[in-house]
């Protein structure tokens, strides 16, 4: 549909608040705009909690809306890895996913003092859709309240650990949902992550097609709350690991069983008289390593698991620092 139709002219009228005029104006400005995308993301982007709960089925709505639900589904079964969607086809994970971090690269990633244009990252993001890095106004984020937690009966606290990043999604966010957002600093950020750290959860850098195909959230995640943990964990493979993948010292290990419990994705098992670290189900995210009260544990870099999302160093690759 042309920009200057009917119905852009109308959206142009009646679109008042500037942070929603600015997310139109930036939908309507890319190559592969549709109105279908500028609907979902506005929806999307206005009703957080109840997108999630109908995506994952914890609304009652759900029931009538199967199609909706189903998209948190797949039909076969999948390795754990992205990227398997038959060729010219995109699977739901390529058009909405995260990137597991571990605590360093997720503080970096809240520290960009400038904006940035990264274009497509297909060796960090290994997804068809929805992998570049476009950072505008980077220090405008905001502590949102996070909608998996919000949807549970007795979610996991505390509940503001969302970080929208950037622009025109953290405006767009704070605008509709100010009962429910905070604005923080980029050093608020960080101690954000930090806390959620040390409470075991996992730091994910989210990325979804109708949100301008490209990063716009860190998400603190937790797998009894998480709709992607739980979808990838069901075969639905949303998540990509962090490039790196947990070793155990297993001469050091006092078999206390602390990394197992802290482990989000249930990669660290009993194996007859000891634990051991299964290198596929392993992300990478690092919750364990300080948990271990003898440091038998450590993150190694698994070049076959990807590139990490390290925010400095691909800055300086580009020639951008």
């Amino acid at each position: 549909m042309s920009r200057h139709s009917p119905f852009h002219m109308l959206a142009r009228f009646f679109i008042r608040n500037p942070a929603t005029r600015a997310f139109y104006a930036e939908f309507v400005a890319r190559p592969d705009y549709s109105i279908w995308k500028l609907l979902h993301g506005y929806v999307y982007g206005r009703w957080p909690q109840l997108y999630i709960a109908l995506g994952t089925g914890r609304h009652p709505l759900a029931r009538m809306l199967k199609s909706l639900s189903s998209l948190f589904r797949t039909s076969t079964p999948s390795s754990g890895e992205p990227g398997l969607s038959s060729p010219g086809q995109r699977a739901f994970a390529d058009t909405y996913h995260g990137k597991v971090l571990h605590l360093d690269h997720a503080r970096k990633l809240v520290a960009v003092n400038r904006s940035i244009d990264l274009g497509d990252l297909e060796h960090v993001i290994p997804y068809a859709a929805a992998r570049e890095i476009v950072l505008r106004h980077p220090d405008h984020i905001l502590a949102l309240n996070c909608p998996c937690r919000a949807s549970r009966p007795n979610p996991c606290g505390p509940v503001d650990v969302c970080l929208i990043v950037g622009e025109p999604f953290a405006g767009f966010i704070a605008e509709h949902h100010p009962d429910k957002s905070r604005w923080i600093t980029q050093e608020e950020a960080q101690e954000i992550l930090k806390a959620e750290h040390n409470r075991g959860h996992v730091h994910h850098a989210f990325f979804k097609d109708v949100m301008l195909g490209r990063f716009y959230a860190i998400c603190n995640c937790c797998s009894c709350c998480c709709g992607a943990m739980q979808a990838h964990r069901s075969g639905t493979p949303m998540l990509a690991s962090s490039g790196y993948v947990c070793v155990m010292d297993r001469e050091s290990c006092i078999d206390c069983g602390l990394c197992a419990k802290y482990c989000q994705f249930q990669a660290i098992q009993r194996r007859g008289d000891g634990w051991e670290v299964d290198g596929v189900a392993c992300m990478g995210c690092g919750v364990c390593v300080p948990k271990c009260p003898q440091a038998a544990l450590s993150l190694v870099r698994a070049s076959y698991r990807g590139e990490p999302l390290n925010i400095q160093e691909i800055m300086i690759r580009r020639g951008l620092s």
